[in-house]
C-alpha cells in the first residue's frame, strides 16, 4: 500500500509543479550604449502564479540568470621557459557566454541538482561550451576562463540575492558592466522544490550602441580606411590643439 503511495504521489508531482507559473518583469527591455555610458543597474521582478495552495514539502527557491551573447573565445596556457614566457597547450572554447550572471534564494548546489544543472545549463561551466577539444585538462582550461571572466566582473554568481517573500514576489538586480557588447541578452527565470525544477520563463534584453557610438561603430566595420582617416585627422588636430594650448601658457 505504501508503495502505490509512493508511486501516485511521483506521478502527480508534475501536475503539481505546473501549478506554479513565474509572472516576470524587467525595469527595462532594451539598454542603449551611448558615448557616457558607464554601466546600468537591471531591476528583475515577479511573482509565483498559482492554482491552488503552495505544496507542503521543499520550500521554493528562484533562480535568475541572465547572458549576453556568445562568442567564441581561444584559451592558452603559458609557461615560463628560460626567463620568457611561452605559449603551450591551448582550447578554443566554441561558444561562451560575453556576460553571464546568476542570483538565487539561497546555495546553488542546495536548490538545483546536478541532473537538472545539466538539462537547464544553468552553472556557468554549463553555459560554456568547450566541444571537440583533444586536450586531456580541458576542464583546467574552461575554470581558467572563468576565473578570469569572475575577475573582471563579467562573470557573477549572487547566491542570496534575490528576494523572495512569502514563496510568492521576488525581485532581484544585476549591475551592468560599462563594457557591455552589443546583441541579444537572455534572462531566465527558474522556480524550484528540493532541487527539481518546477517552471520557468524566458526573455530577452536587446542591447545597442545609439548616437555617435553606433556611427563610429558602423565607420570602423563597413568604411575602415575612412575610419582610420578620420582617427588619423582627430589626432593630429588634438596634437595641434596641444601644442598651441601650451604655447599660448607660455606667454
Amino acid at each position: 500500500m505504501r508503495g502505490l503511495l509512493a508511486l501516485v504521489a511521483l506521478l502527480l508531482w508534475p501536475l503539481a509543479a505546473a501549478a506554479e507559473e513565474v509572472v516576470m518583469g524587467l525595469s527595462a527591455d532594451n539598454v542603449a550604449i551611448t558615448t557616457t555610458f558607464d554601466g546600468e543597474s537591471l531591476l528583475v521582478f515577479g511573482a509565483v502564479k498559482r492554482d491552488a495552495p503552495p505544496p507542503e514539502g521543499a520550500p521554493l527557491e528562484v533562480i535568475v540568470t541572465l547572458s549576453g551573447p556568445l562568442t567564441p573565445v581561444t584559451v592558452r596556457e603559458k609557461e615560463r621557459i628560460l626567463g620568457l614566457w611561452v605559449n603551450r597547450d591551448w582550447i578554443r572554447v566554441s561558444a561562451a557566454p560575453s556576460f553571464y550572471a546568476i542570483a538565487t534564494t539561497g546555495p546553488l548546489g542546495d536548490i538545483l541538482t546536478d541532473t537538472e544543472d545539466l538539462r537547464q545549463s544553468v552553472t556557468i561551466p554549463r553555459a560554456i561550451r568547450a566541444i571537440g577539444q583533444t586536450v586531456e585538462n580541458v576542464d583546467e582550461f574552461v575554470d581558467a576562463l572563468i576565473r578570469i571572466r569572475m575577475e573582471s566582473g563579467v562573470y557573477r554568481v549572487m547566491e542570496g540575492a534575490v528576494e523572495l517573500d512569502q514563496e510568492t514576489l521576488f525581485r532581484t538586480s544585476f549591475d551592468l558592466p560599462a563594457n557591455l557588447i552589443e546583441g541579444i541578452y537572455h534572462a531566465r527565470i527558474f522556480l524550484t522544490r528540493g532541487g527539481r525544477l518546477v517552471d520557468r520563463f524566458d526573455t530577452t534584453i536587446s542591447v545597442e550602441k545609439v548616437g555617435l557610438e553606433r556611427w563610429l561603430f558602423n565607420l570602423a566595420q563597413h568604411q575602415a580606411f575612412l575610419y582610420g582617416l578620420l582617427s588619423l585627422v582627430l589626432a593630429v588636430a588634438a596634437g595641434w590643439a596641444a601644442n598651441a594650448a601650451a604655447q599660448a601658457l607660455k606667454r
